[in-house]
């Protein structure tokens, strides 16, 4: 849209379309996906315009006269000048691509990544139903992932049974130690749980492993950047309280 689309004038106020876009920018971000929307640019548009005139109303009763107005105001400038002062002294923090490869080399366990397995499973109430399942797949009479659709208590069960890839820590402990004790392919069980009873086959297992700088460059970036600013803040803090209050 033209920054020049004059939306609504108070007075000498002219309002555009620049201004609704810059008032949507300051929403959060689910907000924001509505930009596009003409019902919702048209409440935005009118919340701008209640704003400017309650203004227009506060300078006719002369509020920007009062000693609250100059008290807020005041404090209004400390916190500008305040964030423009830290703005310039953080602006000038960097953080290189040698510094980031160097933190990624040196903490090699901040990025290991534990061994995980792809399973499915059939989960039932009784030890006896789950025996019968097992037998029927073992025989070939079923296939795994039919027999989870068909007999399955988890809602895995419309999906084969599949559970996806999961680490040590997310399943149950009895689940866990039988899912990553088992071989590729082969069927085990039943496992009792808390939830009853299991037939578990893995997919696959994944070793340990160090996941890619790539895929952790720019977290390590931003965490640097997050220290440095932090340490620069405090160093700067210091020379102020020893510059301006003698300490």
């Amino acid at each position: 849209m033209s920054e020049q689309n004059i939306l609504a004038t108070i007075g000498e106020v002219v309002i555009t379309d620049a201004e609704v876009d810059a008032f949507i920018a300051n929403m959060p971000k689910e907000q924001q996906m509505y930009a596009s929307h003409p019902q919702f640019r048209k409440q935005c548009l009118d919340q701008i315009i209640s704003v400017y005139l309650y203004a227009k109303m506060a300078e006719e009763e002369k509020l920007d006269e009062t000693e609250e107005f100059k008290k807020i105001m005041e404090s209004a400038r400390k916190d500008i000048l305040a964030q423009l002062a830290m703005n310039k002294t953080l602006k000038e923090i960097k953080v290189t691509e040698e510094e980031c490869k160097k933190f990624y080399e040196e903490n090699p366990q901040h990025f290991t990544k534990g061994a995980t397995v792809a399973a499915k499973h059939i989960l039932v109430k009784e030890e006896e139903e789950c025996n019968k399942i097992l037998e029927s797949i073992v025989n070939g009479e079923k296939e795994f992932e039919a027999a989870a659709a068909e007999f399955s208590t988890c809602p895995s069960g419309q999906q084969g049974g599949n559970l996806g890839e999961f680490g040590k820590g997310q399943m149950v402990p009895e689940f866990e130690q039988a899912a990553f004790a088992a071989e590729i392919g082969h069927v085990v069980g039943p496992v009792k749980t808390q939830f009853g009873y299991h037939l578990i086959k893995v997919e696959a297992k994944n070793e340990a492993s160090v996941v890619a700088y790539e895929e952790v460059a720019e977290r390590i970036r931003t965490n640097l950047l997050q220290q440095k600013q932090n340490e620069a803040y405090t160093v700067k803090a210091m020379e102020l309280r020893k510059k301006y209050m003698g300490e």
